[in-house]
This record gives structure tokens, sequence and C-alpha cells, in this order.
């Protein structure tokens, strides 16, 4: 039998851990509520978008973006499928390659990614508490 007392958190680390996870529980639906409401679009799809708009000549290979954007290729392929009809992708077969498939980032889905408050809300919930000296930046 283990007699030994747990490791607990100090009260200061048990604060901290705790807006932590709070933050971690909070963020995506106010995030996603956020680009739903500026654009109309959900987070994950605004994540396709920008990784992009953050992309040599605004192109990724698919197996590269899904890798940024955390998802399987499967998951892509649709979400891209759907850009694609809003005009804000199109896909093409990688001419270097073509057992891949590269998405690119039209004019459309450019003026769509930075008309978004997404970086302004990602200031305002995330860097300026964390990094208060950047709370004066305009975003």
């Amino acid at each position: 039998m283990n007699t030994d007392e747990p490791n607990w958190l100090d009260d200061e680390e048990q604060r901290t851990w705790l807006a932590m996870v709070g933050m971690l529980v909070s963020l995506p639906a106010a995030l996603d509520a956020r680009l739903q409401r500026d654009a109309g679009i959900c987070h994950f799809e605004y994540q396709v978008l920008a990784g992009l708009s953050m992309s040599p000549e605004r192109t990724l290979r698919m197996s590269d973006l899904a890798e940024f954007a955390e998802a399987s290729l499967s998951r892509l392929s649709h979400t891209a499928k759907r850009l694609e009809k809003k005009g804000w992708l199109t896909r093409t077969p990688d001419p270097d390659d073509g057992r891949f498939t590269l998405a690119i980032l039209t004019d459309a889905g450019w003026d769509k990614v930075t008309a978004t408050g997404h970086v302004a809300e990602v200031c305002r919930l995330v860097i300026d508490p964390v990094l208060p000296q950047n709370s004066s930046r305009s975003a």
C-alpha cells in the first residue's frame, strides 16, 4: 500500500492550471462563433484558408495542408470541395509529381480569410492576456 502523499499543485499552480483548462474548453467555441458571425465559415475552414494564405504562392500539397490543419485527407478533401464550390480555392494535380494534388487559394479566398476578425479575436482571447505588453496593438 502506497502511503506517499500525491504531489498536488500549489495554489498558484492550481489557479494557472484551471485558467488554462477554462481557456482550452471555451476557446474553440469562441473562435468558431466569431468566424461564423463575421465570415460565415467554421474554424476548420478558416484554418485551411489560413494555411494556404501563409504558404508561398498561396499553394500547398493537400497532404501538407492536412498536416497543417491537423486533419485527415478525407476530411480536408470534403472541406476543399465545399471551399472550391464557393470559389475560395482550387485543386489541381501537382506538376512536379502527379501523385499529389495542390490546393491553391484564390483571390476570393484571400479576401475571405483576410476579412475575418479572427486575428483580433485570437489577440483578445489569448495573446493579450498572456503577453499584456501586446494589448495596445491595434487589430
